[in-house]
């Protein structure tokens, strides 16, 4: 029971980016209702100022050109360009900064700007500190205003209100006070800003612990694979660091899935050249030359981490569906590594029977390393006469003319012409149905799991399968969705 409490606790602080962006969607939509219902309300101070507005409304906009009188319109005439006038406020300058600022974090932490300019995404999500020192300020102003509550108690508000002409005279109608309200958002935000500094702090003092790079490792599709080493470094399957390389930029911390197992003396990440910064390391580890550097040579790396929760939950089914679509496979190198080495450890107690992984990607030369790490899993398997124990599929969904011909030429040769695996290549994509259905029928009393990582439309039509596929009856198969968060 502890177990599983701690899995799932485990499993909803991973869920802590899908809480960020909820609560960013929140901020949002109340910055746009907070900035119109102003807008509104600054239109409607400077109607107030005008002739047809009424005696109430007159009279209230008229406050404050005396001594010893209080004002509640900011607009203090009708000919006043109230753009202009707001903008000389401290609310109305701050107001300003941290909407711009909002719209900027909110606009570059789209899909298409995080994937091709990281560095953009990294570098405005820091303007957040701007936005809550411009928050803390923005009350300051207290542009908004109402009756102070002393006036309230001396003024007769049901009577004044129709009476305007007795204001000062009368005693139950003197001449009302306002004022605005203190600023308390430094409130709400001490807390949260405290549990941050002293997250960085930690973040920091473990960024400082040594790393040592043991091996460099390029491939030829343009993947560095890192082995490393790091006192008191722990890890489990699935579970991704943060890289930081200060010789490139002592600010940028990258994220990379761990591909290593955790029962292997080091920790490697495999990283692919897809920009500025992941180029700038592919050569400053003389790769880009191929004449790789002596160790006392290369970059100083910094890491943090291990995060995410870890799928270890696969280890507790008797059968588990591993699937994922293009980069997805990472993670699947770590946990692939990790059953193999649990599986052979004869002191281990192993209630995993049977593994069916699967991987559709568009190019496999991308993830060449992946097909090496599958060839040499497939040998080992084959010399401790276990075979049987995993069954992997590799879907490719994308060639050209030039490969379809060179594939048909070599069909009939014993390894496959893409892998160089044992088990040939699918051309196309699986038909979930029918692999759904034949699993369910080779295991028909088990609970089977299924971890998936990859795009959001293939991940629904996964749990529709696995709802579709589980029996009605308790001492039926069932399947187990798992969408890992990667």
């Amino acid at each position: 029971m502890l177990g599983c409490g701690r899995r799932a606790l485990r499993r909803q602080l991973d869920k802590s980016l899908a809480f960020h962006k909820v609560v960013a969607y929140g901020i949002a939509v109340n910055a746009i209702i907070h900035v119109v219902a102003h807008l509104v309300n600054i239109e409607r101070y400077h109607i107030s100022q005008s002739k047809e507005a009424g005696e109430l409304q007159n009279k209230l906009s008229g406050l404050g050109k005396n001594p010893n009188e209080s004002y509640l319109n900011p607009i203090r005439d009708y000919e006043t360009n109230t753009t202009a006038e707001i903008l000389t406020t401290i609310a109305g300058v701050t107001g300003v900064v941290i909407t711009v600022t909002l719209v900027l974090i909110l606009t570059s932490s789209t899909e298409i700007i995080r994937r091709s300019f990281f560095e953009v995404f990294w570098y405005t999500h820091h303007l957040f500190l701007l936005f809550f020192i411009g928050l803390v300020i923005h009350g300051m102003g207290q542009l908004v205003r109402g009756q102070t509550p002393q006036s309230l108690l001396l003024h007769n508000v049901t009577y004044c209100k129709d009476h305007c002409s007795e204001w000062k005279k009368a005693t139950q109608c003197p001449l009302p006070q306002f004022s605005g309200n203190q600023p308390v958002t430094w409130k709400w935000l001490l807390g949260p800003m405290v549990l941050h500094i002293c997250e960085r702090i930690v973040r920091f003092w473990r960024s400082q612990q040594k790393v040592v790079i043991t091996k460099v490792v390029t491939h030829s599709s343009g993947v560095l694979e890192l082995h490393m080493k790091k006192h008191g470094f722990k890890m489990e399957p699935g579970q991704y660091i943060f890289l930081q390389c200060p010789s490139i930029s002592k600010l940028e911390w990258h994220p990379f899935t761990l591909t290593s197992a955790p029962e292997e003396e080091f920790f490697s990440v495999h990283i692919r050249v897809v920009g500025d910064w992941t180029g700038a390391l592919f050569k400053a580890c003389g790769a880009e030359e191929k004449a790789f550097k002596e160790p006392w040579k290369l970059p100083r790396l910094t890491v943090d981490g291990p995060y995410g929760a870890a799928t270890t939950d696969i280890f507790h089914y008797k059968v588990s569906m591993c699937i994922a679509a293009g980069i997805g496979v990472t993670p699947f190198a770590s946990v692939l590594k990790s059953i193999w080495y649990i599986s052979c450890n004869p002191n281990t107690e192993l209630i995993l029977e049977k593994v069916y992984f699967y991987w559709i990607c568009r190019d496999p030369s991308a993830f060449e390393w992946f097909a090496d790490l599958l060839f040499l899993l497939e040998t080992q398997m084959a010399e401790k006469r276990k075979t049987h124990f995993l069954s992997y599929h590799i879907f490719l969904t994308g060639w050209d003319e030039r490969q379809a011909t060179h594939i048909a030429l070599h069909y009939d040769e014993k390894m496959d012409v893409i892998t160089g695996l044992r088990q040939k290549t699918f051309y196309g994509r699986p038909n979930w149905d029918t692999e759904f259905r034949q699993i369910a029928e080779n295991h028909p009393s088990n609970s089977i799991g299924v971890f998936f990582c990859g795009p959001k439309t293939l991940s629904k039509s996964l749990q529709k399968m696995c709802n579709s596929y589980s029996s009605v009856d308790p001492r039926g198969v069932h399947f187990h969705y798992n969408n890992e968060s990667f």
